[in-house]
């Protein structure tokens, strides 16, 4: 699983020696493993001798996205707020310190942004991600926080917890929260939180666009918006899949 993070999560097929001073394992030990690996069709070695994610385990993502019922109960209501808005909208779930996309609806004025389906952002700095930390009791949230390392990605980043904290305890008590170009220069978005207990899920759903169209007053226009479309497919998930177990 190391090896295929590696190879996966990079930007470019991967050399052999890039793998090797990455992963910490012996010459012939880390060999044996990507052959396998690679004959399993998890990976894949192309004409340069470099390593990049094989066709099964792009099959595996593929049939896994394709059967998240979280994701297919709630693309209607993602649906409904595009077109409410004209806006992308995103959904995302939060794992760790990330959020992880899940779906996302394109706006009808496409803007370049970093995210897509399947892609990790910090959730310290996202607007969905803000709004999955804002469901999480005191105690886990400080745990977490505790460990994260704050990267400047913008002039407007959160670089401490006490900003960061300031920052949910607000969501908590809007519904919602913002990223004012936080994550990406450029970029503004307004989420809404959605916990459910029972089905392990702590998420958001937000309105993202160009920080040109997306004004204070415009994301305030929003919010509610987008704050019904997380507590409709809160009770959805309730609704539709029932009780764990």
């Amino acid at each position: 699983m190391a090896l295929l993070d590696v190879v996966a999560l990079s930007d470019s097929p991967m050399r052999f020696t890039d793998i090797l001073a990455r992963s910490n394992q012996p010459r012939g030990t880390l060999h044996r493993q990507l052959t396998h690996l690679a004959e399993e069709g998890l990976l894949e070695i192309d004409r340069d001798g470099r390593y990049l994610p094989g066709m099964r385990l792009l099959h595996l993502a593929s049939h896994s996205w394709s059967r998240n019922q979280f994701r297919t109960l709630a693309e209607p209501h993602l649906r409904k707020l595009q077109e409410q808005t004209g806006e992308t909208v995103h959904l995302g779930v939060l794992r760790g310190a990330e959020v992880i996309y899940l779906d996302k609806v394109e706006g009808r004025q496409s803007v370049r942004m970093y995210s897509q389906i399947g892609n990790a952002s910090p959730a310290y700095c996202t607007g969905v991600g803000k709004a999955a930390l804002s469901t999480m009791d005191d105690l886990s949230l400080h745990r977490l926080v505790d460990t994260l390392v704050f990267h400047p990605f913008t002039e407007h980043t959160h670089l401490s917890a006490a900003s960061l904290l300031a920052d949910i305890h607000a969501a908590r008590q809007l519904g919602h929260t913002f990223d004012r170009e936080e994550h990406e220069q450029g970029i503004c978005c307004v989420a809404a939180p959605i916990r459910s207990d029972a089905h392990d899920v702590l998420a958001g759903v937000s309105v993202t666009g160009p920080a040109y169209r997306l004004t204070v007053e415009k994301l305030s226009e929003y919010a509610p918006l987008v704050r019904a479309a997380a507590a409709t497919i809160t009770a959805d998930l309730h609704a539709r899949l029932g009780p764990r177990g």
